[in-house]
């Protein structure tokens, strides 16, 4: 079986540069729509079994989009959410963003793994909803010829996918953070799951 794993369009939250993981009410833009449109018609060729999406608004709506091009139902799959940010949700100012920041090289470096902002979630923590939810479906459509489109985020793949992926490291993620609409494409196979591509990118 195949994944393709996929970020959001670009959001409200983006351009307002405001940490938005949960719910607030930051749809795509004007740009994020067109985005998941031009998405759509790149994916239109390859037949998936299903599609699931992260529940954090901006990917939902992306997901939607890519649902009404593709004729296929959305799945609301929580394991794909945005990294969960505590206290720091819903704050854009300097002081927030650099606590954000730091996190996000420590956890690079491998540091400080087991700690996170109050209220949210440690790198290990998305390691391991990331790997239950592989493991689930490799449980379910391992053996066959099923491919399934995720609609996630940026954090959630960086932090999520890197070594659950046999040929991807930390290194290699950190110097290619998707892009909004990037693809990321793993195959399932008798060692585990390997990428085939991130993004641009044919590890």
């Amino acid at each position: 079986m195949k994944i393709t794993f996929t970020r959001h369009g670009q959001s409200l939250a983006n351009t307002l540069h405001i940490i938005s993981n949960h719910n607030l009410p930051h749809p795509l833009t004007n740009v994020g729509r067109q985005q998941a449109d031009d998405l759509s018609l790149k994916l239109a060729p390859t037949r998936f079994e299903r599609i699931y999406t992260s529940p954090v608004p901006r990917a939902v709506e992306t997901a939607q989009i890519l649902s009404g091009a593709l004729k296929l139902p959305v799945t609301i799959e929580p394991a794909l959410r945005e990294y969960d940010c505590g206290e720091l949700e819903g704050r854009g100012d300097p002081e927030a963003w650099k606590i954000h920041r730091q996190f996000v090289l420590d956890w690079f470096d491998g540091l400080q793994r087991d700690e996170c902002p109050p209220g949210g979630e440690t790198f290990h923590d998305i390691q391991k909803r990331m790997r239950t939810f592989l493991n689930t479906l490799s449980e379910e459509f391992g053996e066959t010829n099923a491919h399934i489109l995720c609609v996630s985020h940026g954090g959630t793949l960086v932090f999520g996918l890197p070594e659950l992926l046999t040929n991807i490291d930390f290194a290699f993620a950190r110097q290619n953070i998707p892009d909004h609409t990037d693809l990321i494409v793993a195959q399932h196979g008798s060692d585990g799951w390997h990428c085939l591509a991130w993004g641009s990118r044919h590890p």
